[in-house]
């Protein structure tokens, strides 16, 4: 998957997506997506909090929400603080930022911060667990699946921090079957070229589109830019404000 984010158009069902890079001036990248197929999980839409500038899933309707999991569909899904960063498509979020500081390895920060976390108990997928941090010592996404027998597979990958480059995880390979396949292999390459977070969640939602005549799962995107010096940039775009 290098082509540029585009090439998601080829994931008709991807779950949840994580990328993380760097945009063409070099600020780092952090990205989030998610598609539902279910009403609970279509009736979500993202929050900034203006005062750390940290992204949480919150539902749009309440019932509707409790139709499914809602404890595994309510969570932080990026977190900030002080040049370094969390990304996660669960609560698994929370123990990872306990955890992170900048001068920890980004692996181990993943590693450390799961060591009590499996997949997720929604039989018959079991989704997948992904997350991602970025401190001053590099960058690393990770998933936590599960085995044919039920054992609990765990993969990290440092990720290279190249200008205009970056590298997507997704809890699903994108074939939409019941149940739904987890991810398989290594994050793949995309390209980052937006310069402004505007764009690049713009960009986001519409490689989630549908092709013509499909049904239209795409329910966020969002997007954050930052660097050493502490400028923070991010944008949400929910469905459910279109």
């Amino acid at each position: 998957m290098s082509q540029g984010l585009e090439a998601l158009r080829s994931m008709e069902y991807p779950g949840r997506v994580i990328i993380i890079g760097k945009n063409p001036d070099g600020q780092d990248v952090v990205m989030y997506a998610i598609t539902g197929r279910s009403p609970s999980s279509q009736a979500r839409r993202l929050e900034i909090d203006d005062v750390n500038r940290n992204i949480y899933v919150k539902p749009t309707d309440e019932e509707t929400l409790k139709t499914g999991q809602p404890e595994l569909l309510v969570y932080s899904a990026i977190l900030y603080s002080n040049g370094v960063v969390v990304v996660g498509n669960g609560k698994q979020t929370e123990d990872i930022n306990g955890y992170i500081t900048k001068e920890k390895l980004p692996v181990d920060v993943l590693l450390n911060g799961q060591l009590n976390w499996d997949y997720e108990p929604d039989e018959p997928n079991y989704t997948p667990r992904i997350s991602g941090c970025i401190t001053d010592k590099g960058a690393a996404l990770s998933v936590i699946k599960r085995a044919e027998d039920g054992a609990v597979i765990k993969h990290y990958f440092d990720i290279p921090m190249i200008p205009g480059k970056g590298k997507l995880i997704a809890t699903y390979t994108g074939v939409n079957e019941k149940p739904l396949p987890s991810f398989a292999g290594e994050p793949f390459d995309v390209d980052l070229a937006a310069g402004s977070v505007e764009d690049s969640v713009e960009a986001l939602y519409k490689a989630l589109g549908p092709a013509e005549g499909a049904p239209d799962f795409r329910v966020v995107a969002a997007s954050m830019f930052f660097n050493g010096k502490g400028n923070v940039a991010v944008k949400v775009k929910n469905r459910h404000d279109l």
